[in-house]
């Protein structure tokens, strides 16, 4: 039969519009031949000229799914199981000296290579290990993207049975570093308050239209999968990770994490909601990573336990089962989970494991997967596999509870719990032998089994927003996409909407416009990053100086200054010092929340949870120790500026990472703006009255560190609040506007 569809030529592929049904994308130098049934076009991926059920973009994509994965070898299963280590693109600058990448054996500045040039090892991982799905880390810009992801496509599209390339990203739309990778980007995309501070809105809509936004920009980058929403419940104050959940509150976590997932995986017009402008959400982290035991997070060994000291545990999974896996628009589902790091300790009440929540049969198989029913991807966090390093504090594997097993039995433990994927992986080798390991103990064909029904869920994902059909880019329609200025201005109007006003002594706020303000710098001493990398003493400008330009006068000396505008950040600290273990204690010091030295004459004398192949005991009480925020300056500031203005306003902007305690910091502020992570831009837009403020605390702030000490890891809102000297408990909820106290909303 004749076909109706027609062809068209773009930049380095070239386009098939079947009239009524989907467009086909092929790369100008493709092996992939047309096949041409009534009258409409589909792709001869096997080459035999008979229109296969995989090849057949009419089917439904778990029909599909079904049909490729039996055509598989077990090499090529293994390759989707695997989701590569973060990609810097193209592989140079500081990035690329912890993730690597090379061009025919040079370094990019070496090589003569374009910035969308493959590197070697994305070539490797694509061709000999079957690697299909890619983690972005660092994009130089939008051109870049689109080229990049053409040419790795392309590759993908001669190989085998030309499965393509689903390509994802960490959030990269938050303003700020709060989040576990800092999702470096050179192009121009929209800028959003991150999770807190979206909650901070409270307002699910504002939620959702950033998804729709977000996901838009992120098609037009080449990503289709999302590693996000975070919805941990943040019960727990003092983790590092606090910034990117929704807060601690399960009824507005659910549904800002509906609406989320919601924004990002629907296809306006789709039947089931799925098509080419969904991203999957990869919603993390099973079954809530917010009760680390004192604060202390996982990627870590010393922070390895999640603790539920009031048996809270069912708790943290309603945003999972409330919120991701019961969507309204259609997808039905969150299309993949990812399972932290922690060992969820004693939690286990079918086998008594205490390892890492990827390894626990438990939590995967009995409880996500039969008594949850879900059947969408499970894949790991990044290097569950890896060995662990030489000390406590070594940013490397996170074999938590599996350390005595190799990288084959670790693979096969997980599989055997009931895992699909493998993050931060681009080595088919150890799952590999883990196939064979487990062909030993299950027999041939149940392993194949196994592999085959992980396989289905991860080919559905990638059929299912079309990447079969057309996983090219065009570049002029992505430059028009990403960094659209209506996506940016609804950004920044979430980052403005996400400010709270705590305080407003004699209505010192807004400030006049022009006035002349006071900036002071500040001093950060050395601390550990989150990398483990050891800081350098930092004397610092704050970027809201440059910003405060545009809508003050900015002056040299705080006694000409009509007001002192103090950039501050919230306490800076860790949980464990090298230096107190080579002192001969066990190396667990407190998390302070506040900036004055602290010492933990609350904390548990025994730990609820221990036990490490580095430490000689499992007791990790930091009772009676001490600990210094590293940015304790932040209060000197505050306390000189108090001491010099006199009588004149001293305002407060703090950007607020975790919740703090405000009884140093409160009283010597005529004034305080919280922020989670904005453009100083916005803080000043609100200091001056361009914006009122309407943000509200998606937190509790602590009356003390004793409240916090005693509050319990997995239970929410149980701390007691701090008063201020207006009268004001800072407690969920609270805000103010120029005007007074905002009520709360329902």
């Amino acid at each position: 039969m004749e076909g109706k569809w027609t062809k068209e030529s773009k930049d380095g592929y070239v386009i098939i519009h079947n009239p009524g049904g989907k467009d086909l994308g092929l790369a100008k130098d493709t092996r992939v031949q047309l096949i041409t049934e009534d009258g409409l076009a589909f792709k001869d991926f096997l080459g035999t000229g008979k229109l296969a059920p995989y090849e057949d973009w009419r089917l439904p994509a778990k029909e599909r799914a079904k049909d490729l994965a039996a055509r598989l070898s077990i090499e090529e299963i293994a390759g989707l199981m695997l989701y590569s280590a973060h990609q810097v693109i193209p592989a140079c600058g500081p990035q690329a000296e912890t993730f690597g990448g090379t061009y025919h054996g040079k370094k990019f500045m070496e090589s003569g290579a374009k910035s969308w040039d493959l590197t070697d090892q994305q070539r490797e991982f694509l061709l000999k290990d079957k690697v299909r799905h890619v983690l972005i880390l660092e994009l130089k810009d939008t051109e870049t993207a689109v080229r990049w992801n053409n040419n790795l496509q392309a590759l993908a599209e001669n190989d085998g049975f030309g499965i393509p390339a689903n390509n994802s990203s960490d959030p990269r739309h938050s303003v700020g570093s709060t989040a576990e990778y800092i999702a470096q980007t050179g192009e121009p995309i929209s800028k959003w308050a991150n999770g807190i501070g979206l909650t901070a809105a409270f307002d699910a809509e504002q939620v959702k239209t950033f998804g729709q936004i977000a996901s838009r920009e992120y098609r037009a980058l080449g990503i289709t999968t999302a590693l996000s929403p975070q919805i941990d419940l943040a019960t727990e104050p003092r983790w590092m990770r606090f910034a990117d959940t929704f807060g601690e509150d399960t009824e507005l976590t659910a549904e800002m994490a509906r609406a989320y997932c919601d924004g990002f995986q629907t296809t306006p017009g789709s039947e089931d909601g799925w098509g080419e402008e969904s991203v999957h959400t990869m919603v993390k982290h099973f079954p809530g990573g917010g009760p680390c035991e004192g604060g202390r997070d996982a990627h870590y060994a010393y922070g390895k336990y999640a603790v539920y000291p009031g048996e809270n545990f069912k708790e943290h999974l309603k945003p999972f089962t409330k919120g991701a896996f019961d969507l309204k628009d259609g997808t039905g589902r969150a299309s993949a989970v990812m399972p932290y790091y922690t060992v969820s300790w004693n939690q286990d009440k079918k086998n008594g494991e205490n390892v890492g929540n990827s390894y626990n049969r438990y939590l995967i198989q009995d409880l996500l997967r039969e008594e949850l029913g879900y059947d969408g991807v499970v894949c790991t966090d990044w290097g569950i596999t890896r060995d662990m390093g030489p000390k406590e504090e070594t940013f490397s594997g996170k074999c938590w509870g599996v350390e005595g097993l190799d990288e084959a039995g670790r693979h096969l433990k997980a599989l055997e719990a009931g895992v699909d994927q493998f993050g931060g992986n681009n080595d088919a080798e150890p799952l590999l032998t883990a196939y064979e390991r487990g062909c030993q103990i299950y027999g041939e064909e149940a392993m194949r089994a196994r592999l085959e029904r992980s396989a289905v869920r991860l080919l559905t994902n990638i059929f299912r927003v079309g990447l079969f059909e057309n996983p090219y880019l065009d570049l002029k329609a992505s430059l028009e996409t990403v960094g659209n200025p209506e996506y940016v201005k609804k950004g920044f109007e979430s980052q403005l909407r996400s400010i709270t006003l705590l305080k407003n002594r004699g209505n010192v706020l807004p400030l006049k416009q022009k006035a002349k303000v006071y900036i002071p710098n500040r001093h950060i001493r050395p601390y550990y990053d989150f990398m483990s990398h050891r800081t350098e003493d930092c004397f610092m400008t704050p970027a809201g100086k440059e910003a405060a330009k545009e809508y003050f006068t900015v002056v040299d000396t705080p006694q000409e200054a009509d007001a002192a505008l103090c950039f501050i950040e919230s306490p800076i600290s860790q949980g464990y010092s090298p230096e107190d273990r080579a002192a001969g204690g066990n190396g667990y010091v407190p998390v302070t929340l506040q900036y004055r030295p602290y010492q933990a004459e609350y904390a548990r004398e025994i730990s609820i949870a221990g036990g490490d192949p580095l430490e000689e005991s499992a007791n990790r009480s930091y009772r009676g120790k001490w600990n210094t925020a590293a940015n304790e300056e932040d209060l000197d500031m505050v306390v000189r500026m108090r001491e010099i203005m006199g009588e004149k306003p001293v305002v407060v902007s703090v950007s607020m990472k975790n919740p703090m305690v405000m009884a140093e910091l409160e009283p010597l502020a005529d004034a305080v703006l919280a922020d989670y992570g904005v453009n100083p831009r916005a803080v000043c837009q609100v200091a001056c009255g361009e914006f009122a403020p309407q943000g509200r605390l998606p937190l509790q702030l602590p009356a003390d560190m004793k409240t916090v000490e005693e509050q319990k890891e997995d239970v929410a809102f149980d701390m007691k609040c701090y008063k201020d000297s207006e009268g004001h408990v800072y407690d969920f909820g609270f805000g103010m506007d120029f005007s007074g106290v905002i009520e709360k909303r329902s």
